[in-house]
């Protein structure tokens, strides 16, 4: 069945960087969109960065782009977001889904950036 995993997140000061990732199986990764979601406390799960199956096309909410980067690894069915100059903002449970026929999401990873 297909399965999420992500993983990476924590606690760091703004201006920090982090990596996740999310761990990806049960589908055929290589031929399928990837997207990375947030839901911020008290607001309602948003899209911030998705790829293309080979990874050439991507695309980025205007509050993370510049910031974020988004990549895949087809080898490894493994899907990432660098996050780079983090802001308080950007504190959120952060999710990747996929939608294969229906959306598939993993359990989350908390981001907290606070001074």
């Amino acid at each position: 069945q297909v399965r999420l995993v992500e993983s990476g997140g924590g606690s760091v000061q703004p201006g920090e960087s982090l990596r996740l990732s999310c761990a990806a199986s049960g589908f055929n990764f290589r031929d399928i969109a990837m997207s990375w979601y947030r839901q911020r406390p008290g607001k309602e799960r948003e899209w911030i960065a998705g790829i293309s199956p080979t990874g050439e096309d991507v695309g980025y909410a205007d509050s993370v782009k510049g910031r974020f980067t988004i990549s895949r690894d087809n080898v490894n069915n493994r899907l990432d977001l660098q996050l780079s100059r983090l802001k308080p903002e950007d504190t959120a449970m952060y999710y990747c889904k996929v939608r294969n026929v229906v959306d598939f999401w993993g359990q989350g990873t908390q981001v907290t950036v606070s001074s």
